[in-house]
């Protein structure tokens, strides 16, 4: 039998052809008026995404290259920060935060629970001294998604910056950087930009740029201030990653034609869809505030959560991905956010059924593509 390989993660995530066949042209050199030209269309579709008039500086990283940028040029050694760590993602920031030394309270939550910005606001109020907030706009572990811009009215107030991871959350939900008070906003390629990894995007806003003057922390290659000085020239400051540039450019393109509305509007389809396929199989949700980007499912009991996605991707070859450390097996995530559409939905929930039958759990054949289906017929575009 013929199998086929199915990429239902959160990253990577599927690239459209008409993107990879990009990466099979002649490569060109990067200082030159030809690469200028698309370097600087992808940055501005980039800052269109990001909903920002601002600088947006690409980088030759994965998105985690992006984060430690906003750190070491906003910040100095014993600054106090507030990170919100609600899983794998959020956790990172403060680890970033104490290797250069920051003074990070850490608000720790239950993966899949919410952090309000009542809750923010109490915490600024109790620690005034505090210079910026680590937040996340997705957290690709949990699934669950934050009051992005509940809290960029709240930090707005204070001397403090808001620095937001969106790697897994732009273009896939809502997130405008500039109205909704983001001072610095973070991403990557491999998700709803729908590239291959290896390319990470950062901006700044104007709050943050002063807090840039005043960083102390040390930095080279991630030098913000070296980026906007080769920005200007239409440039890098070191060799960019050129062929994954050029397929950007080809994803904006595909992007900036079905227009940001109708993206996340899709995504909210699939969204839906896949929670009502879970909910159909008698399956609870891990996230308190599920987002459209991806869905966690909490492990049924008496079913080995290690051995179900194993068996997925194994025997079905539908790759979805499981919980991390320090819940291995307690929940697994089926992503639907980039390259991905209604038939993907069905597939998941089918190989999920095949799956759960194998393992012994009890349930109703058929259940959860006929609770999708309707939702996908009746928004179909």
């Amino acid at each position: 039998m013929i199998k086929k390989y199915y990429l239902l993660s959160p990253g990577p995530t599927p690239v459209p052809e008409s993107v990879l066949a990009t990466a099979a042209e002649p490569i060109i050199h990067h200082r030159t008026p030809e690469f200028s030209k698309i370097f600087m269309e992808t940055t501005e579709g980039i800052k269109h995404v990001f909903g920002t008039k601002e600088d947006v500086f690409i980088l030759t990283s994965s998105g985690t290259g992006a984060m430690e940028t906003a750190i070491v040029n906003t910040l100095s050694p014993g600054d106090k920060v507030i990170s919100i760590n609600g899983g794998k993602f959020g956790e990172r920031w403060g680890n970033i935060c104490r290797a250069y030394g920051i003074n990070c309270k850490e608000i720790v939550l239950e993966w899949g629970k919410d952090f309000t910005k009542e809750q923010l606001e109490a915490e600024l109020k109790a620690n005034p001294d505090v210079k910026a907030v680590f937040a996340t706009l997705s957290e690709t572990s949990s699934g669950a998604v934050y009051d992005i811009q509940g809290y960029g009215g709240v930090v707005e107030k204070t001397e403090a910056i808001l620095v937001v991871d969106g790697i897994s959350g732009i273009a896939a939900t809502p997130c405008p950087m500039d109205e909704w008070k983001v001072d610095v906003m973070v991403s990557g390629s491999q998700k709803s930009f729908m590239i291959p990894p290896g390319l990470a995007y950062i901006a700044f806003g104007q709050k943050a740029w002063k807090f840039v003057g005043n960083s102390k922390l040390p930095k080279f290659y991630f030098d913000a201030v070296k980026a906007k000085k080769n920005l200007e020239k239409q440039t890098t400051p070191w060799t960019p990653a050129i062929s994954l540039i050029i397929q950007q450019k080809k994803s904006l393109d595909i992007i900036k034609s079905m227009g940001l509305e109708r993206l996340y509007n899709h995504h909210r389809i699939l969204g839906e869809a896949t929670r009502a396929g879970v909910k159909a199989l008698n399956l609870e949700l891990l996230a308190q505030r599920p987002g459209n980007i991806l869905t966690a499912v909490k492990t049924p009991p008496g079913i080995d959560g290690a051995k179900l996605v194993k068996t997925m991707q194994g025997k079905y070859m539908a790759y979805i991905a499981g919980a991390q450390d320090p819940n291995k097996g307690k929940f697994f995530r089926i992503a639907h956010l980039g390259y991905m559409g209604g038939f993907d939905v069905i597939t998941a929930l089918s190989a999920l059924e095949l799956t759960l039958a194998d393992l012994g759990y009890k349930f109703e054949m058929g259940s959860s593509a006929r609770a999708a289906e309707p939702i996908i017929r009746e928004n179909w575009i």
